[in-house]
């Protein structure tokens, strides 16, 4: 993941009605979804009208609640920890985590802007 060091890697928007936002796009921009299983809910992985995986929807509930409704982008890290620590030493805030995902680790941050933003990778 070293040579994909700081390059955006995901897109996620989180949402209290999923299902409305999900129906949104598909009519303004003909995105296309597939369920993902979720506890006892499903989010949407969000596909362009060719079938190419872009984007999540998910639903502002479980561990998803303290989650803005606003589109975050995934940004990947060489250490998630080292970057959190940078934020917070730097005028940032931590949103949300840290949160296993498989092997790697990620975080929301806030910037002193207000701008929101996640990190993605190794511990």
């Amino acid at each position: 993941m070293e040579e994909n060091t700081g390059k955006f890697l995901w897109i996620d928007l989180t949402v209290p009605e999923a299902e409305k936002i999900r129906d949104f796009y598909n009519a303004v921009v003909g995105w296309t979804w597939e369920p993902v299983a979720v506890s006892d809910y499903q989010d949407y992985n969000i596909k362009t009208p060719a079938g190419e995986l872009v984007a999540g929807i998910c639903h502002k509930r479980g561990v998803n609640e303290n989650l803005l409704p606003v589109w975050i982008n995934y940004v990947i890290v060489g250490s998630v920890g080292e970057s959190m620590k940078a934020c917070l030493e730097n005028g940032g805030k931590l949103i949300d985590g840290p949160r296993k995902q498989n092997e790697d680790v990620f975080v929301i941050i806030q910037d002193p802007a207000g701008a929101c933003i996640g990190l993605y990778g190794k511990e």
